[in-house]
């Protein structure tokens, strides 16, 4: 397991953090409600975390008997050309992607209840897994090196924290200083709402670019 590979998985889960849903359902929650904020974030954060790294191991136990199969039928080159094809795609789908200078609402709980919040967690991971581009890059990576269990587990689990980091940094925030951060949250939810579109359009550009970069090396 290379230094570079790291580099490459650790970029795309930094660019995961980005996530317009996850961060605006944290801003909605500490700016809006003032009772066991911290309880109900911290379980929503928990269904995302959980629902994600299950749906990675899945996907990399599935890649990787998919890949040991057609490893025994096509050539390993073959595999870096579809990895090139698909990065390309979204480079070039990335300057079409709608960029609305228009407040969108960003997803909020419509009830206070912990099961509510855990509900909305695997709502919020349904909606926004078809859209997790870096997530789905970096377990590609993974499988494509062929890294072990005992590799690329540590390393999922660290992705899926990485990718609820900011809103726990939010959280901690929000604690120690407590109505000095409601403005800037504010602007912040408001920012969020205005800037989706262009958020994924970036992440679908640098993420092509991290996949044709890493299927060049292996052509």
């Amino acid at each position: 397991m290379s230094l570079e590979l790291l580099g490459m998985i650790g970029g795309l889960a930094l660019l995961d953090t980005l996530s317009p849903g996850t961060l605006g359902v944290t801003v909605y929650l500490l700016v809006s409600e003032k009772e066991r904020v911290g309880s109900r974030l911290m379980i929503y954060l928990a269904t995302i975390a959980i629902f994600y790294f299950s749906v990675g191991v899945a996907l990399m136990l599935g890649l990787d008997a998919l890949l040991s199969t057609l490893s025994s039928i096509f050539q390993n080159r073959i595999i870096s050309w579809v990895t090139m094809i698909v990065g390309v795609g979204l480079f070039i789908a990335s300057f079409y992607y709608p960029k609305s200078k228009k407040q969108s609402e960003l997803p909020r709980p419509k009830s206070r209840s912990k099961t509510s919040m855990v509900a909305f967690g695997i709502t919020t991971a349904f909606i926004e897994v078809g859209t997790a581009f870096p997530y789905f890059a970096a377990i590609g990576l993974m499988t494509s090196s062929k890294l072990a269990v005992y590799q690329w587990l540590p390393i999922l689990a660290g992705y899926n924290f990485i990718m609820v980091l900011p809103p726990l940094i939010l959280f901690v925030l929000h604690a120690l200083l407590g109505s000095i951060m409601q403005k800037p949250l504010e602007r912040l939810r408001i920012k969020l709402a205005k800037n989706t579109g262009s958020a994924v359009s970036w992440i679908m550009c640098i993420v092509g670019l991290i996949l044709v970069h890493n299927s060049v090396n292996n052509l």
